[in-house]
């Protein structure tokens, strides 16, 4: 995969509600058939950026640039070159899935080749419930199903809010492959998760969102880098709790054990310790 011009730009993005302002000055860029995950607690802004991006909602101030179009005046013709998967959705329990799946086909034939149902659902690994209604589905079926829509017009760019959510480890597995092999044809994805494991395996960029500001970003190999060698070692002295980020445990604890410590705990620093460290900033 060769990852190469920005196809989306975003300069001093801000948005209020009412005097409440929840992003302060994004800065953000992604590059065709570029991997990033936006990461960041509940209430950073992930949702107010992403729902900007996609054109649900006009921003307060800030530049903004998807597929060359801002998404505020955004046409049929450019929407139906974005692929958006939502972390929930009501639609018509009655509709069975390969009818489904054809009907929303259509609504791209204007501006695109969308996949053929039965395609789409070999994709996503829903073939054996091609005739299954919607609403006997399961919760990680149904997940596939949100996936398969938010394909069927064949995105240049592809936004994934939450993606896994109710999957099992099988189909988390299988849609990892895919998000690969999407990236591999230069479609770009643009994901949300709360799942560092999947983030770290999936990004090839990850940008992380705190206080409606962009604290960190980088690959997930330049952010660890930041903690690389670290240990973190835990005890009590004198009845309080301590804690050390060290680079050389076994020095530390040398020095350490020649005093009346209890409840000694020595372990390595993760990504997920960054991430936590950062949005507690």
């Amino acid at each position: 995969m060769t990852i190469g011009q920005p196809v989306l730009e975003v300069r001093g993005l801000r948005m209020s509600y009412g005097p409440n302002e929840v992003l302060h000055g994004v800065d953000l860029q992604v590059c065709r058939g570029e991997v990033l995950a936006l990461l960041g607690p509940n209430g950073a802004g992930k949702t107010t950026t992403i729902e900007i991006l996609e054109g649900f909602r006009k921003r307060t101030g800030g530049d903004v640039k998807v597929l060359g179009v801002d998404p505020g005046h955004g046409d049929e013709a450019w929407r139906a070159r974005l692929g958006i998967v939502l972390q929930s959705w009501q639609d018509h329990g009655k509709w069975k899935v390969r009818e489904l799946l054809h009907q929303i086909g259509l609504y791209y034939t204007p501006y695109s080749k969308p996949y053929d149902a039965d395609e789409l659902m070999a994709l996503v690994g829903l073939t054996g419930q091609a005739r299954t209604k919607v609403a006997l589905l399961s919760g990680g079926q149904r997940r596939r199903l949100d996936v398969a829509i938010g394909l069927a017009g064949r995105p240049e760019l592809l936004f994934l809010d939450e993606p896994t959510v109710g999957f099992d480890p099988q189909a988390r597995q299988e849609f990892h492959e895919l998000v690969t092999r999407l990236a591999e044809t230069d479609t770009t994805i643009l994901l949300t998760t709360h799942d560092l494991d999947e983030a770290e395996k999936l990004a090839d960029r990850i940008v992380i969102l705190a206080g409606g500001r962009i604290i960190v970003e980088g690959t997930a190999w330049e952010l660890a880098k930041q903690v690389s060698g670290k240990s973190e070692v835990r005890y009590r002295l004198n009845g309080e709790p301590e804690v050390h980020s060290v680079d050389d445990p076994a020095e530390f604890l040398r020095e350490a054990l020649a005093k009346d410590i209890h409840d000694l705990e020595v372990r390595r620093v993760s990504l997920e310790d960054i991430y936590l460290s950062m949005v507690a900033k």
